[in-house]
């Protein structure tokens, strides 16, 4: 009985350290945003709390930034973030964020034009529209990278 006991201790140990190591580290991402938008700030929230670590920039002037990265207008939102070489445009979710880095595609990164409802960060109670996260590249290239349903 002492040896199955000692036999199941250690096979928790191992899957115990197994769980740990496949634990993702954290990912860096800078956020730039104007200091008046309440939603980038529940955006960035929503990437914190889906192990994202965020350099929070705070600025008069995000347009600036948009345009040193290649946001094309059609594809603006209201705050601009760069993760290991693309930019994320507006409330796109983390986990778009994390197939974006997971596929590594040929684009200057993706966005969700606008700021629809039910996004991360635009919550409003059940209301959610339908959006579609996009990626640009470029040549000004577009492409449906994610589709949502909306709710009313």
């Amino acid at each position: 009985m002492k040896r199955v006991k000692t036999i199941m201790i250690f096979v928790l140990l191992s899957l115990s350290f197994a769980v740990v190591a496949e634990t993702e580290a954290p990912i860096e991402i800078e956020v730039y945003r104007s200091p008046k938008c309440g939603c980038c700030s529940k955006w960035i929230a929503h990437l914190e709390d889906n192990n994202f670590k965020v350099k929070d920039f705070v600025s008069n002037d995000v347009q600036t930034k948009k345009d040193e990265v290649g946001v094309p207008e059609n594809m603006a939102s209201c705050h601009t973030a760069l993760v290991n070489g693309y930019v994320i445009e507006g409330h796109v979710p983390a986990v778009d964020i994390r197939k974006l880095l997971k596929l590594k595609p040929a684009v200057i990164g993706i966005s969700v034009p606008g700021m629809p409802s039910g996004t991360p960060g635009m919550e409003m109670g059940g209301k959610k529209d339908p959006y579609n996260v996009v990626s640009f590249d470029k040549d000004k290239n577009y492409k449906v990278f994610s589709s949502y349903q909306g709710q009313e």
